[in-house]
């Protein structure tokens, strides 16, 4: 069996650094790396490759940096070329980026069956890019690897069932990720934070692109400076938007910091502030309460357990909760994602798959 593996953005290589390790437990399973260079710089995309043993890419497509009906068009273009040389039996993408949709469309065309890891989560904001790429991704795959029995049911409300697709509760391969790699973290960080911080991230561009959002959310950092330490690796988006706009910060941010380096900080923190997807639930995984400065998240089950909050891009709600869960305990002892084992149940439900056929 052979599986072509899409990834792009620093989320998808720590997802695929599980299943690659999944993969080659197996003799005759044969996988090929495909990186569109959504993400291409040596802090966003080398050092993940380097540090967290992913075999080797294949393919570079180096396309980055561009709208996005641009990077979809021509990683779509550039990946059909891929799939007609290698003639794949599955195509595997991740998550919601611009590279898992046009890795599912380009396969989906040329009838090679699509493997959605991540599948099912909805933010039910149709206006982000993200969601926009998880449903139409959804929708043209062959089988649908749902991370939480939340996923499961929202593609059962959008009529899954009655369509021609296998769907699996499979549990989170960032929670493998996370199990398998901890262990490393003494040998392999190198970041060094002195004092008691809080880590932060932001990203988005329903924040980054949104200036009186991005004021909002550094005016409730520079308050919070005052108090703790703020570590913020800085996405470069975002440096853009700093630097574009004039906007002071009270603290310094770092350089974006790679996986083990990020796993650090998790732990060590004294809770998290984000607007990514994958930090939040890596909060979890380390018993860490986070603040997400989104007005939604598809990641339901951390707010329902009272682990995450929303909080907008309003300082004034930042500021409040960040006070609030300053003085909390974390308390969740609830297996939200799985048991650690999610790659392996990928591979042996493809293997199964493809036998049956």
């Amino acid at each position: 069996m052979k599986i072509l593996t899409i990834v792009g953005a620093r989320p998808q290589f720590i997802k695929a650094a599980a299943v690659s390790r999944a993969i080659n437990e197996y003799d005759d399973i044969h996988e090929v790396i495909v990186h569109t260079g959504q993400h291409f710089d040596e802090s966003m995309s080398d050092v993940f490759f380097r540090e967290m043993s992913i075999p080797d890419v294949k393919y570079n497509l180096k396309i980055n940096g561009l709208t996005h009906g641009a990077m979809t068009g021509q990683m779509l273009e550039k990946i059909e070329e891929v799939i007609l040389n290698e003639k794949p039996d599955w195509v595997l993408v991740y998550g919601d980026t611009n590279s898992t949709l046009a890795g599912a469309l380009a396969a989906s065309k040329l009838h090679v069956k699509v493997a959605h890891v991540e599948a099912g989560l909805r933010s039910f904001n149709m206006r982000m890019p993200e969601e926009q790429n998880r449903v139409l991704t959804d929708r043209i795959s062959s089988v649908l690897f749902c991370p939480t029995e939340n996923a499961v049911e929202n593609l059962k409300s959008e009529g899954f069932e009655s369509l021609s697709v296998k769907i699996k509760n499979v549990g989170d391969v960032m929670f493998d990720a996370t199990r398998f790699y901890e262990k490393s973290i003494g040998d392999k960080a190198r970041v060094e934070i002195d004092g008691k911080y809080l880590l932060v991230t932001c990203h988005r561009a329903e924040n980054t692109d949104n200036l009186d959002r991005f004021k909002e959310i550094i005016l409730a950092l520079n308050e919070l400076s005052k108090k703790y330490k703020i570590v913020f690796p800085l996405h470069p988006r975002t440096k853009k938007v700093i630097e574009n706009n004039k906007i002071k910060l009270d603290f310094k941010p770092i350089e974006p910091v790679g996986y083990f380096d990020m796993l650090k900080l998790i732990k060590n923190s004294e809770f998290v502030m984000t607007d990514s997807g994958g930090l939040q639930k890596e909060a979890y995984f380390h018993q860490k309460y986070c603040l997400t400065m989104r007005d939604e998240t598809e990641w339901v089950e951390l707010i329902e357990n009272k682990v995450n909050v929303l909080t907008g891009a309003c300082s004034k709600k930042i500021l409040q909760e960040a006070r609030r869960i300053s003085n909390l305990k974390f308390n969740s002892s609830t297996d939200l994602y799985g048991d650690g084992n999610s790659a392996d149940l990928i591979i042996k439900s493809l293997i199964n798959l493809q036998n049956y056929e």
